[in-house]
């Protein structure tokens, strides 16, 4: 378990989103966390990606080598 201290201004928000989706205050924290640590690890995997020389490669490169575009 973690115990986190917030603003009154933040808690009143995550308060206004839980209220207005049906939802606890812990899941809109729990979802948020969530979200950015999966945004954060894109990010880093991104920076060693770049630092590691890997070549960006267009849409329609990832399209192709997923077999999205027959």
């Amino acid at each position: 378990m973690l115990a986190v201290r917030l603003e009154k201004q933040l808690e009143a928000a995550i308060t206004r989103i839980a209220e207005a989706t049906g939802s606890t205050k812990s899941s809109v924290v729990r979802e948020a966390v969530v979200r950015y640590l999966e945004d954060r690890e894109d990010i880093l995997l991104a920076e060693q990606a770049r630092k590691a020389g890997g070549r960006a490669k267009s849409i329609a490169e990832v399209r192709k080598s997923l077999g999205l575009d027959g």
